[in-house]
């Protein structure tokens, strides 16, 4: 099982950015894909962006071009970065590898 722990989430006008990273407690991280996926109030969770062992990426069509993923295999992290947020980006923001997620970071976008 791995765990991953998220960080990065806060309060953020619209316009502005954050960077949300995810450690992982895993051998051979580098060896994972790892996704980001958010749960907005009242929506099914989504999947916004992945990045496989390669380092390709993959993102949601509402986020591309605003948000990249990443990752740092001699840190164990991954990382997403948005920029030009929204309020429609409110949501909590969750690490995924294979079937193991975390417990979720909370991005508001609001003025």
């Amino acid at each position: 099982q791995v765990q991953l722990v998220e960080s990065g989430g806060g309060l953020v006008q619209p316009g502005g950015s954050l960077r949300l990273s995810c450690i992982a407690s895993v051998s051979f991280f580098s060896l994972y894909t790892m996704e980001w996926h958010r749960q907005a109030p009242g929506k099914q969770r989504e999947l916004v962006a992945t990045i496989t062992k390669s380092g390709t990426t993959n993102y949601a069509d509402s986020v591309k071009g605003r948000f990249t993923i990443s990752r740092d295999n001699a840190k164990k992290t991954a990382y997403l970065q948005m920029n030009s947020l929204k309020p429609e980006d409110t949501a909590v923001y969750y690490c995924k590898t294979n079937t193991d997620w975390g417990q979720g970071t909370q991005v508001t976008v609001s003025s």
